[in-house]
């Protein structure tokens, strides 16, 4: 199996490591959020007065001063009306086929690990699949994550546990997972080391978009 980039330390944190400094790969959400924002025609203060969160914040965001968490980034998609995956691209995407290879995927570190689209480019799709690796003993929160639609988990490396409808799922490399999204569902990484996984949403409609709620539960805002 190939190995993830260097990008990714075992601890699952960036090779930059400082807001504003992109690792190789990286993508800049600071400019795909002011594109996104200008593009609808929003204020920073507009956006800000409508997402509940501060200019400020905002525009040290934009400006790659600091790094959103994952409910800001989770508050910024909602309020635009956008996936989060809106925020990996670079240029609206227009492609009927897409082949990504390993060295260009996009990736946005996030509170509990990396998130990277393995769709990006694709026009009008209708699921979003990520390669996602979650830092060691992270979790989504307390609070069960439901959306429409449904979900698709394969565990590559390491161990990630899902909970759903309170009922323990756990996930080694090989193990797969689908669901119905609408069920309240939690995942975890219960090792002191990092573990990876394909997770694949599919919404029912274009504007559904879970994986604004699926990686905004439980972060620091």
């Amino acid at each position: 199996m190939r190995r993830g980039r260097s990008v990714r330390r075992q601890d699952g944190s960036s090779a930059g490591g400082e807001p504003g400094e992109a690792a190789p790969g990286g993508v800049d959400v600071g400019k795909c959020l002011r594109g996104l924002r200008v593009s609808q025609g929003y204020s920073l203060r507009a956006l800000a007065s409508m997402s509940g969160l501060a200019v400020n914040t905002l525009s040290l965001i934009e400006n790659g001063k600091v790094s959103p968490s994952v409910s800001t980034l989770q508050r910024v998609a909602l309020t635009l009306g956008v996936p989060i995956a809106a925020l990996f691209e670079t240029s609206p995407p227009d492609s009927d086929v897409v082949h990504m290879r390993a060295d260009t995927r996009r990736n946005v570190a996030f509170a509990h690990g990396f998130l990277e689209d393995l769709g990006s480019g694709m026009a009008d799709r209708t699921i979003e699949p990520f390669l996602m690796t979650l830092r060691p003993l992270a979790d989504s929160g307390p609070t069960s994550i439901v959306h429409t639609g449904q979900e698709f988990v394969y565990c590559l490396e390491g161990r990630v546990d899902y909970v759903i409808e309170g009922q323990a799922h756990e996930l080694e490399p090989g193990d797969s997972l689908l669901f119905e999204a609408h069920l309240p569902h939690r995942w975890m990484n219960p090792r002191e080391e990092s573990s990876t996984a394909i997770l694949v949403l599919c919404p029912p409609g274009a504007q559904s978009h879970p994986s604004a709620r699926h990686f905004g539960t439980g972060g620091a805002g």
